[in-house]
């Protein structure tokens, strides 16, 4: 059975379906985006780990193309899901809108371990096999990330399509919402406060934009008590929570739509300790005053090299953010912490006076594998400096 995923430019990208089925042609309305199978076509260089990357909530509305060739191999475990503590719903939630392979494995898996295919088709992921995924990097690389739809190809025998068929996709996808401008963090995330690890020092509320479940893992086997409080929380929510410190957590969509969460970041700012990964280290930029802005394609791996800008030292980073911090509109107040050393982005931030500290890559994710592990012992230096 053909699938063929479809950029906003008309790029064709036949290939063969697996897990959940993708939208059919008559299925997609200009102005309505269906559940799954459109978003944003993103690629990751990661040779593994792509049960964390389709369970991530910052991939929300993203499609995700995977750039090694040979995806599956070890099977899936819902152990190694992201999801946080959302109430009412599945640990192993995939949340990216679909999944472009080159070459799916389809089993056998080891014992106890499900396959690929049914990961997906459990959670109404579409996901293509047998795309030339370096064509579609180099694409996205040259011409930068894509509005793109998975469906079912109108021929399913032959995987063929008209150019009257390719011509109401377009359609479709140019009415698509851009990432730009776009506020996803309402579909993702806790819907009540859990604290985790009660009576545990420090104490942090970490504000859940969509936050990964190894952030949580590496606060609470540091001794840190966490009250996951949900996105729209009022900063009155945060006092009553008693908590030292703020951590905003990752998160999917544009940073600068967010002013609810920059709002609360900024009466935080000066008042408690605040932290931040990846969305949260931009929602603390717009807080301070700087601005915001949407890359190219975006950095997405876990090979990405960082380098600490108060010692010299380079490590190796897990990423996946397609937002950054415009160094330019920082307040001269605050220091820059990390840069990306491939192309010289914003990678974090440090002002000691006010407390404020924030990364841009994923210190929980363990590429190295514990290079930036050190990080959330800084975070939580920090809060105690002041307890």
């Amino acid at each position: 059975m053909h699938n063929v995923l479809i950029l906003d430019d008309g790029s064709l990208f036949p290939g063969t379906a697996f897990g959940a089925a993708a939208p059919e042609l008559d299925h997609l309305q200009v102005g309505q985006e269906p559940e799954k199978g459109a978003g944003e076509v993103v690629f990751n260089t990661a040779m593994s780990g792509y049960h964390e990357v389709l369970t991530d909530p910052s991939y929300t509305g993203q499609i995700v193309a995977m750039t090694y060739p040979h995806i599956g191999n070890y099977g899936t475990c819902a152990d190694w899901s992201e999801v946080g503590p959302e109430a009412g719903s599945s640990r192993t939630t995939v949340k990216a809108a679909g999944f472009v392979v080159r070459r799916l494995y389809a089993g056998p898996v080891p014992a106890g371990r499900g396959t690929l295919h049914d990961l997906l088709a459990a959670h109404a992921t579409p996901g293509i096999t047998g795309v030339d995924t370096r064509r579609l990097t180099l694409q996205l690389r040259d011409r930068g990330s894509r509005s793109g739809v998975i469906i079912q190809a109108p021929d399913r025998r032959t995987g063929a399509i008209g150019a009257a068929e390719l011509a109401r996709v377009q359609e479709f996808l140019h009415a698509f919402p851009q990432m730009e401008g776009r506020n996803l963090i309402g579909a993702v995330g806790t819907r009540e406060p859990v604290t985790i690890n009660a009576g545990g020092l420090p104490h942090l509320a970490l504000l859940d934009c969509g936050l990964k479940a190894n952030i949580i893992r590496e606060l609470t086997k540091r001794g840190a008590a966490v009250t996951v409080l949900p996105s729209s929380s009022p900063y009155e929510q945060l006092l009553e929570s008693g908590a030292d410190a703020l951590f905003l957590s990752n998160g999917p969509g544009d940073p600068a739509v967010l002013q609810l969460q920059v709002a609360l970041a900024r009466k935080a700012v000066g008042q408690l300790p605040v932290l931040g990964i990846c969305l949260g280290h931009q929602l603390i930029a717009e807080a301070m005053g700087a601005r915001t802005f949407k890359m190219k394609f975006g950095h997405h791996g876990i090979n990405h090299p960082v380098r600490d800008e108060f010692t010299g030292k380079v490590f190796v980073t897990s990423q996946n953010h397609g937002f950054a911090v415009d160094e330019s509109s920082l307040p001269k107040d605050t220091r820059v912490w990390f840069k990306n050393a491939n192309d010289g982005t914003n990678e974090g931030l440090c002002d000691r006076k006010r407390r404020v500290l924030s990364a841009q890559f994923h210190p929980e994710s363990a590429p190295g594998p514990a290079d930036s592990a050190w990080i959330f012992d800084a975070f939580l230096d920090a809060v105690n400096e002041g307890s």
